[in-house]
């Protein structure tokens, strides 16, 4: 064990190198990183287990900053390992540099993006799943969270499923400094306070003075003899502690040091140090052992037959669970209307429920895929929108997970709108590097829930509630990025682009207009992002530019506005010759309750509706 001196001489290089990397960019939270060095100190000599060399190593422990905007305590902490050089320490915010402003997992050290406050603990939650229940290694997941993001709801469902898991190898790093960006916090130093909070989800809470580093190495074994309960350490701290200048005075949040008082505070502090940490390694560096990927033996329908595509969904999932030992599923306590459940029965050893808490289910299917489990969560699609900042905070972590949405659009019917996705399609496509899918028929459904498993990165899949018939023999492909033209002919006058529900819709249209000798071309654009672009345009120019895009979706962001995307000039593809003529059928008015076909009809979104505008377009 190391010195007390020497903890104290870490801390205060922490603290130094904190000044130095701020003040080199002109920005950045020295003195929201000063509070926590003492903390990460100890942490760092005595109690971290981690192989910086060998950071793909599955027992080491996991160190998430919650707290993002103190990265260049955690920048300075990686230099103090020997993982980060002092010249990059110094490059921190600057262009090109891997040290961004908030952490990144550019670093092979950092597991998760964050600085969107209180998404650290709902994803710490997530890997000590894996760790606890899965995986079944004895590493920890120790979080730096701050005071002020105590305020958000998100933490308190961190702390509810934790608790509910008893996930012992979960710890909580409190930095209650007290000054939040723009004064004080709601709690300020009650720390009694933040701890029976702590309590009452079933933690194990210890209050100390988090610059007593007798008090900080206590608290650090404490946590470590739990067996049944995460712990949270509320730590008492100052702001901008070891700078008298600036010790808990407002207004210093966010801001660098000018260079002539970073001199003075390093002077305070002691000066520069270079110490570089023999950081503990894991007892082990063994592999974890996953048996290969079998093919899965996907659900068969038959043509003709009727079944919900979310149904569908769960029988896929059942199926890749059955082939892959590392597909795990989550969702929000609508698994028997989301068919999550049929996965859930048949492998309840990797399914976890995180009932009403889309933040929570979110930030636990992206600590799994930490892990390196194919993580599916799923709720009403309608419900994503609660979680959606940490999907797109997914997206900056780079992180492989799988959203399935169902009740999406108006053919729900009697709910009302409070339960229909509207949005969902424009919410998943805006998100960086996203795959959005919407099967049509349940042998659709199969292969493209197959086609998310061997995704990485953020794929999202839209389910249907009603059953639709079955249009595709199971036999059938369907590329992520194709389409399926599913009636043609030479004397095509309009081409119906349509997903999902609609497609049916598409259908019966195409049925009507053949008969009064009428031809259209129907387009199944079940990869609406990436969106078919060839396709369309071959069809585009086949019916002389007049295009129909019909949708159970807001007028705004979803197929319609996909389509008309695949006629502009982007670096993929150059602008199409002619511009189609592209008429929108989509839902503009509010919704309520009613049947699924009266819902269809007031949306404008039907075979009645599509016929009509077909008519107009040919005159």
């Amino acid at each position: 064990m190391a010195t007390k001196e020497q903890w104290h001489e870490l801390a205060q290089q922490l603290r130094v190198d904190s000044i130095r990397c701020t003040t080199a960019a002109g920005s950045g939270h020295p003195t929201s990183s000063m509070s926590a060095a003492d903390l990460m100190a100890v942490l760092l000599y005595e109690h971290l287990h981690y192989d910086f060399q060998n950071p793909k190593n599955p027992h080491n422990d996991h160190l998430i900053f919650s707290k993002g905007h103190a990265a260049p305590l955690l920048y300075s902490v990686y230099k103090a390992a020997g993982a980060v050089s002092d010249q990059e320490l110094l490059s921190l915010r600057k262009f090109g540099s891997l040290l961004e402003g908030h952490p990144v997992p550019l670093l092979p050290y950092v597991d998760v993006a964050t600085g969107s406050l209180g998404q650290g603990l709902p994803i710490g939650v997530g890997i000590a799943l894996a760790g606890k229940y899965l995986d079944k290694l004895p590493y920890r997941v120790w979080v730096v969270l701050g005071d002020s993001e105590m305020s958000e709801g998100s933490i308190y469902e961190a702390l509810e499923l934790a608790g509910h898991y008893q996930l012992s190898n979960l710890i909580g790093i409190l930095d209650m400094n007290r000054l939040g960006q723009r004064g004080e916090t709601m709690l300020g130093w009650d720390g009694d306070a933040y701890a029976a909070r702590a309590r009452s989800f079933g933690w194990h809470a210890i209050e100390i003075d988090g610059h007593d580093l007798d008090q900080i190495q206590a608290a650090y074994i404490e946590a470590a003899q739990q067996h049944e309960k995460p712990t949270l350490i509320v730590a008492k701290t100052i702001k901008g502690k070891g700078f008298p200048e600036i010790e808990n005075k407002n207004g210093w949040h966010g801001k660098a040091l000018p260079a002539d008082m970073a001199e003075r505070a390093i002077a305070e502090l002691g000066g520069e140090r270079h110490i570089v940490v023999d950081v503990r390694k894991p007892e082990s560096s063994a592999p974890v052992e996953r048996p290969a990927v079998e093919p899965a033996k996907l659900p068969n329908y038959e043509v003709g037959s009727q079944v919900a595509t979310r149904s569908a969904y769960g029988d896929a999932l059942k199926a890749l669970g059955d082939a892959r030992l590392d597909v795990v599923a989550v969702d929000g306590e609508v698994s028997n209307s989301t068919y999550a459940e049929t996965f859930a029965k048949a492998h309840p050893d990797r399914y976890f429920e995180q009932y009403i808490a889309e933040q929570q289910m979110v930030g636990s299917a992206v600590g799994l895929s930490v892990r390196g489990y194919q993580a599916f969560a799923s709720t009403f699609a309608a419900f994503f929108t609660r979680a959606y900042d940490f999907i797109r905070m997914a997206a900056i972590s780079r992180a492989n997970v799988k959203f399935c949405g169902s009740h999406a659009g108006v053919s729900i019917g009697e709910d009302g709108p409070s339960q229909m996705a509207l949005e969902d399609l424009a919410m998943m496509r805006a998100v960086h590097g996203s795959i959005v899918l919407y099967p049509s028929d349940a042998n659709q459904a199969g292969h493209l829930v197959e086609a998310m498993a061997d995704h990485n990165g953020i794929s999202y899949l839209r389910t249907t509630r009603e059953k639709t018939p079955v249009i595709y023999s199971a036999d059938e492909v369907f590329p992520v990025g194709g389409s399926k033209v599913i009636r043609q002919s030479d004397q095509d006058h309009v081409t119906v682009v349509a997903a999902g529900i609609t497609l049916h819709e598409a259908l019966k249209a195409y049925d009507e207009l053949k008969a009064e000798g009428v031809h259209i071309r129907v387009i199944d654009a079940y990869s609406v992002k990436p969106i078919d672009v060839a396709t369309l345009r071959e069809a585009a120019s086949a019916t002389n530019g007049r295009i129909i895009v019909v949708e159970d979706h807001w007028l705004e962001g979803g197929l319609g506005d996909a389509v008309l995307e695949a006629f502009a000039a982007t670096p993929e593809h150059d602008a199409a010759a002619q511009p189609p003529h592209v008429t929108k059928l989509a839902v503009h008015r509010m919704p309520g309750s009613g049947t699924p076909a009266q819902l269809l009809e007031a949306a404008g979104i039907n075979a009645h509706h599509i016929v009509l505008a077909v008519k107009k377009l040919v005159g």
